[in-house]
């Protein structure tokens, strides 16, 4: 319980370990092996703020023409929240009907995280935040299931927990962050680092297909044609959900039941004392 040791450089290998086996422990604690992940902005908005937002600059007498034109993309931009929630809704509710069950997970933040895990919350499913330390931005949002509510200081580790559990990766718009996480993801898959069966879904083909030029990288030889085949760009909520239940079967989850909530008796689990 040295503070000082563990909170300075010399404690750093300690402390990473810790944000590897923490989780690992919770997660087998309470059932959780299988995960559908959403990636995308904390920025985004639910409509009902950004409409709000809007209708506040509006009335501002002395509004600047880049602060309504900022509101105004925001409430365009709000879609996106709103059928992150939809669609995560909709996985809840159709993975109480598998036998492979697969836990919605997230970022723990706002915009699209705070959408994913409260999709979840709608259907009255456990859903997991993976949060992560920032100076700003971040904060954990209401809807992650109290038991799932992780907060993490090393983004490496985080996204290795990202990953190791995911069968399923949905990404929805983002900035740098989702760019990251999206080609770590396509390039564990494109070089076979990941070898299970990894379905990586692109939503918002607009927004995609405006910010990224894949087929530009295989016009100049630096990807091949067929590294397009490791996601798919969709446009919808009905066309993700329809693509994603599809494929995730294939994928052989491990669990047979649904994740355990507080409280519940973990198969072959020991109560045990804590000791100093």
């Amino acid at each position: 319980m040295n503070k000082e040791f563990l909170h300075n450089k010399d404690g750093r290998a300690i402390r990473i370990l810790a944000e590897f086996l923490e989780p690992e422990h919770r997660f087998r604690q309470f059932g959780i092996d299988d995960t559908i992940v959403f990636f995308g902005s904390a920025r985004i908005l639910p409509r009902r703020t950004a409409l709000a937002n809007l209708k506040k600059v509006k009335l501002d007498p002395k509004v600047k023409a880049k602060d309504l034109s900022k509101a105004q993309h925001n409430l365009e931009m709000s879609h996106y929240y709103e059928e992150a929630v939809e669609l995560s809704r909709r996985l809840s509710e159709w993975n109480k009907t598998q036998k492979n069950q697969y836990a919605i997970c997230s970022g723990g933040g706002p915009g699209i995280m705070e959408a994913a895990n409260k999709g979840a919350y709608l259907a009255k499913a456990p859903s997991i935040g993976l949060n992560i330390h920032l100076p700003f931005e971040q904060h954990a949002n209401p809807y992650i299931s109290s038991h799932l509510n992780f907060e993490f200081h090393y983004f490496f580790v985080r996204k290795f927990w990202f990953v190791y559990t995911a069968k399923a990766i949905i990404m929805f718009p983002g900035g740098f962050g989702t760019l990251d996480e999206m080609m770590e993801v396509l390039t564990l898959v494109q070089t076979e680092r990941i070898t299970k069966k990894m379905v990586v879904v692109l939503y918002g083909e607009e927004f995609w297909s405006k910010v990224l030029n894949l087929d530009a990288l295989v016009e100049t030889g630096m990807i091949s044609p067929q590294d397009l085949s490791l996601f798919k760009v969709v446009k919808t909520v009905d066309e993700a959900f329809a693509y994603i239940t599809k494929a995730l079967p294939r994928n052989g989850g491990k669990r047979k039941s649904q994740p355990h909530e507080p409280g519940a008796k973990v198969a072959g689990s020991k109560k045990k004392s804590a000791k100093a």
